[in-house]
């Protein structure tokens, strides 16, 4: 089926079947690929999914351009994401004290030897807050500041998150390529 967006977007407004069936089936690969990294397992990242399209299909109304889906979906899902991390992740409070640890230098010859997967699987070993802080800021493009926001923690903690989150990579990638 070759709809235009704008035709989709619609059929979604209106709530036809076929316009769900539609975006699901074009944008579910996209949208699970940034579940996985914000999930620690298949099974979660899923979960993210099916909620981030009950929501996308409750809010689609909200998109103002179906030239910019795309980045509106996946704003949706990032958002999905943060929500699912907040109501199932009871996680220790944190403390506002900076990390004086020496930060490990992640090699980027030994990360480009590593397959998407591998990656992938590194992201998700990471400890809740290190892995929500991680793709945020690197893969999503917030600031500390607006993380902070997002996650209701100090700019501090965010920054604390992201240095821990550098290090549990690196003495990863470290283990791996000693074996």
């Amino acid at each position: 089926m070759n709809i235009n967006k704008k035709k989709l977007v619609d059929g979604c407004i209106e709530k036809k079947n076929w316009a769900y069936k539609e975006m699901y089936r074009r944008y579910q690969p996209m949208l699970l690929g940034i579940c996985y990294r914000y999930a620690k397992e298949k099974s979660e990242a899923e979960d993210i999914l099916l909620k981030g399209f009950m929501n996308i299909f409750q809010k689609i109304h909200m998109c103002n351009s179906p030239e910019s889906l795309e980045a509106w979906l996946r704003k949706s899902m990032i958002n999905t994401a943060i929500d699912h991390y907040r109501k199932y992740h009871k996680r220790a409070k944190h403390e506002d004290i900076l990390d004086h640890e020496n930060n490990m230098i992640i090699n980027s010859d030994q990360l480009s030897q590593l397959t998407e997967k591998e990656i992938l699987k590194l992201i998700q070993q990471l400890p809740d807050g290190y892995r929500m802080v991680l793709n945020l800021f690197v893969f999503e493009g917030y600031s500390h500041q607006e993380i902070a926001q997002k996650l209701n923690i100090s700019e501090n903690t965010s920054k604390t998150q992201l240095r821990k989150a550098r290090k549990h990579i690196a003495l990863k990638l470290t283990d791996y390529y000693r074996q």
